[in-house]
């Protein structure tokens, strides 16, 4: 048996050695550079099939080892089918439906064929429902405001109603969707605007939040009134002091009643107009967010409780939180006209 030695590696004549690190890389560059296989083969100090192979092993690729894959294209195909439809199904209630199309498969394997196409099981996002012409209005609105400066948006003062729970854990069934598409129209789950018992009211802007009022009873324009006036007031003192600013508040019935827009006339407060059904586009949206989020691990055993901690919560808020939500106002209208009036994924 003849044998060859090299500085980088050696070979036996009807055997090739592994090929070391050394070796790949000058087979590689060799091969880069237009050398024929069997100068590659001398440089590399191996025998020229070695270099074939590599090089083959480099341009298609390992092949992929393990058992061979018990269903085919066609049955993946139709298991995305299946879950687009509906993906608010379960993994069991997928499997099944999967099997009674004929496929042969473990619920395991429903599961992992699933997340291989790159479905994941998340939350749903919450989005109004809007009819069209709600959507168009949308649009005219945004066209309207898309020249708007952040100086102008930050003499606008946002207010909105939320509704704190002291459990926040439960947040409705889970969907199967793939990376990226969390506000595709099919993923979401639509929300009706309904009126709550108990709310807590707030207002911001782009020098920082006001006070928070606890509201008992259920929000009428008499009842909105008097936040307005014990809590908006104080608000804008503090936040604005002397110098003018827009109001904004969306078209809740309290809200829009004659009876509040007489009293905004009387204290000669601008109103800004506003679409229906768009806290997308209302930054202290994001602001309640915020706050349940920091509460998340906060435990209130009752509502006073729960008033306390939000209270220390909404306190915590700083100017530069809300400079970056008011800043945030030409990039929401930029995504409602380009959503042509749909729901955007503020």
């Amino acid at each position: 048996m003849v044998s060859q030695s090299s500085s980088v590696g050696y070979t036996i004549m009807g055997k090739t050695a592994d090929l070391t690190v050394v070796q790949k890389m000058t087979i590689v560059t060799l091969h880069k550079e237009g050398k024929t296989q069997k100068v590659i083969a001398k440089e590399a100090g191996c025998s020229q099939s070695s270099v074939s192979k590599h090089i083959n092993r480099e341009a298609k690729g390992r092949k992929r080892c393990g058992r061979k894959k018990c269903t085919s294209n066609r049955d993946n195909r139709t298991l995305e089918r299946i879950v687009k439809q509906n993906p608010f199904k379960n993994v069991g209630e997928n499997h099944k439906e999967w099997t009674a199309a004929g496929v042969s498969a473990l619920r395991t394997t429903t599961h992992r064929r699933m997340q291989d196409m790159g479905f994941s099981c998340r939350i749903p996002c919450v989005k109004p429902l809007l009819n069209n012409k709600q959507r168009q209005k949308r649009l005219a609105w945004a066209k309207d405001k898309k020249d708007w400066t952040a100086a102008e948006w930050s003499k606008v003062m946002c207010s909105d109603e939320s509704k704190f729970c002291i459990s926040f854990g439960n947040q409705g069934p889970r969907i199967w969707r793939k990376r990226g598409e969390a506000h595709n129209p099919c993923w979401l789950r639509s929300s009706v605007k309904f009126t709550q018992s108990v709310m807590v009211w707030g207002a911001m802007s782009y020098a920082g939040v006001g006070p928070l009022c606890f509201l008992r009873s259920k929000v009428n324009a008499a009842v909105y009134q008097e936040v307005l006036e014990h809590f908006m007031l104080p608000a804008a003192d503090q936040l604005y002091g002397d110098a003018d600013f827009i109001f904004q508040q969306d078209l809740a019935p309290a809200h829009s009643a004659k009876a509040t827009s007489t009293w905004f006339k009387d204290h000669g407060i601008p109103v800004l107009n506003w679409p229906a059904n768009s806290p997308d586009l209302n930054p202290i949206e994001n602001l309640w967010g915020i706050v349940k989020r920091k509460m998340r691990y906060a435990r209130p055993k009752n509502a006073e409780e729960l008033k306390a901690t939000m209270r220390a919560t909404w306190a915590l808020i700083t100017p530069e939180e809300c400079h970056r939500l008011i800043d945030s106002m030409p990039r929401r209208i930029a995504a409602v006209i380009q959503a042509k009036g749909a729901p955007t994924k503020y």
